[in-house]
């Protein structure tokens, strides 16, 4: 397999590195310096150059020299690479780079021959990075409330273990907490519900109608033993069927979307293994967990505030703005408490960890990365990495109108309902077309509108013209080949330039734990696609196929076949198929 990693932009990064070695060689730079902060970048103005470096920005002070003055030695070196036309001194000592054609011809036949793995790379070191996601309550069918930060984590997993990563995708089962025993008590009304007893679900239980193949199968197993039995001989068991039955319903709405997870955490075997309790012992061993009172809540008096000792979390000692209970007065797990243990128990397993979250968890961000930070470091260790991803929630709408109700169960929309109704690929691209911490507006019109607004089609539209005109092509006599790159000029390259910065913009958006920019770069990368094509509808010469000249079209076409193996790269990271026809 071709290292796809040497691309342009990593290749040239080292050929800055080796100038700086030379420097140091020859006693113009002194040895040692720390050169994380060198990069090697396109500029933002086009005009400027090919690439850029902020080399002697960054290591002139710590070299004790003028940046322009270290500049201008580095100009000299990188000179001396053949695939260099000029190198420009701009500002106060940025170095501007201007390539030759020929390097971007070659990076043209880099993709070609790296193909599904142009972009991959080995970043990550084989680290393992724990990304936990959706982990909704098991009391029934996704919704659309779960989508987003389904999609997001789902998207961000495979971003890892496409740049190195070894990546553990886990799903924590909220089975422990009262909702459980309003989920069996729901069940119960449904059980005897098969048996035949008229009922009416109370308020604050749930009325969902696909709790009822769960009721009946309960039926068809015990008969009428529990209909009229006290809750406590039926509750544990009608709570295990129940959520049982609403995880495999949960894995089932979760793989129409394509997402598979690597391992079900359950918080009720965490309670029951007595790991909250191991991790409370360890917190208190090393002085992170004490017996204090809560201070009164702001606007609450002596007279109706009763304060309690209860265990406290030493979170001010990690910058969160007060200790937080790890116990209830009545000594049950807080959610904090609890999500403390799992998230101990994680750390054992992985060297980074992170956490999708819906927005409305803000508030308890501060407090679980403290917890994380003295868990991962008390014995003198370093912290290991945690990042808790913010998603907003998605609002649904029918020709700008909000969506309210659902087919399936009468009060909210399915996740599934959605994917039957626009497609898997739709809406995992979709959730990706904004920042996960940015409101979305999900319009079931818009989003499979035939249209340059809609990001969906436009990507996949370029994918699929690129298709058609190979097609075309074979049919006519033609095929792609890169024999004659040669004949492609400064707006075909130019395709090219977008199309090289694939491989920096992947690591770019595993560093930030942002999948997101691969969408952005697909819609500009499609964008420019565009462009380029809808030229020959007014210079002929400028098509792809130009059937009086076999060799510019060869080239052209193998110009288009790669900008579509890039595409469908990119598509492929998000989970989302390349069209070959719209």
């Amino acid at each position: 397999m071709t290292d796809a990693r040497i691309n342009l932009h990593a290749d040239f990064a080292s050929v800055i590195d080796t100038a700086l070695t030379a420097l140091e060689t020859a006693g113009s730079l002194p040895a040692g310096l720390n050169r994380s902060a060198v990069t090697c970048e396109p500029p933002r103005d086009v005009s400027h150059g090919d690439l850029s470096t902020n080399a002697a920005m960054v290591l002139a002070k710590p070299a004790g020299t003028n940046p322009r003055a270290l500049a201008a030695l580095l100009v000299a070196e990188l000179e001396k690479e053949p695939r260099v036309i000029s190198a420009e001194i701009a500002g106060p000592g940025f170095i501007n780079l201007r390539l030759t054609d020929d390097a971007w011809r070659g990076e043209l036949a880099l993709i070609a021959s790296a193909g599904a793995d142009y972009g991959r790379s080995t970043m990550g070191g084989g680290k393992v990075v724990n990304v936990e996601y959706v982990s909704a309550n098991p009391t029934g069918p996704m919704h659309m409330g779960h989508c987003r930060g389904a999609v997001v984590g789902d998207a961000l997993a495979d971003l890892l273990a496409y740049t190195g990563h070894k990546v553990i995708k886990e799903y924590y089962v909220n089975d422990a907490g009262a909702q459980v025993d309003v989920l069996a008590r729901s069940v119960h009304m449904r059980y005897r519900e098969a048996l035949g007893e008229g009922i009416e679900i109370p308020e604050g239980l749930y009325p969902g109608d696909y709790l009822v193949p769960v009721g009946k199968a309960l039926a068809e197993e015990f008969g009428d033993k529990y209909v009229g039995a006290p809750e406590g001989e039926w509750l544990i068991l009608f709570r295990t069927r129940a959520v049982a039955a609403m995880m495999d319903m949960i894995r089932a709405d979760l793989a129409t979307l394509g997402i598979h997870h690597d391992l079900f955490s359950s918080e009720a075997e965490l309670q029951a293994s007595g790991k909250v309790d191991a991790a409370e012992k360890w917190l208190r061993d090393h002085d992170l967990v004490y017996d204090g009172q809560l201070e009164a809540p702001k606007g609450k008096t002596l007279e109706d505030w009763e304060p309690v000792e209860l265990p406290l979390f030493r979170s001010t000692k990690f910058g969160d703005d007060q200790d937080r209970p790890i116990k209830k007065s009545n000594g049950a797990w807080t959610y904090f408490g609890a999500d403390l243990a799992y998230h101990f128990q994680k750390a054992q397993n992985a060297d980074a960890l992170v956490d999708i979250w819906g927005a409305d968890h803000a508030g308890t961000v501060k407090r679980i990365k403290a917890a994380v930070a003295a868990l991962t470091s008390a014995d003198g260790g370093v912290a290991k990495p945690f990042e808790v991803k913010l998603v907003q929630m998605v609002q649904l709408l029918r020709d700008g109108e909000p969506v309210k109700m659902s087919k399936r169960s009468g009060n909210f929309v399915t996740l599934s309902d959605m994917v039957d109704e626009v497609g898997k690929d739709v809406v995992r691209f979709t959730m990706l077309t904004r920042k996960p911490d940015a409101q979305m507006d999900f319009d079931f019109a818009k989003v499979v509108e035939a249209s340059k607004d809609n990001p969906v089609f436009y990507v996949q539209y370029a994918h699929a013209r690129i298709c058609r005109n190979i097609r075309k092509g074979a049919d006519e006599g033609f095929a792609p080949a890169g024999e004659n790159l040669s004949l492609l000029g400064e707006e075909e390259l130019a395709l090219v330039k977008l199309a090289a910065q694939f491989p920096r913009t992947v690591e770019a958006a595993a560093v930030a734990r942002e999948p997101h920019r691969i969408a952005f770069y697909l819609h500009d990368l499609a964008s420019a696609f565009h462009s380029y094509y809808n030229l020959g509808n007014d210079r002929p010469e400028k098509r792809f196929i130009v059937a009086q000249d076999s060799a510019m079209t060869a080239a052209r076409l193998f110009l288009a076949q790669q900008i579509g193996q890039v595409i469908r790269n990119g598509l492929a990271l998000l989970g989302v198929e390349a069209a070959q026809e719209l």
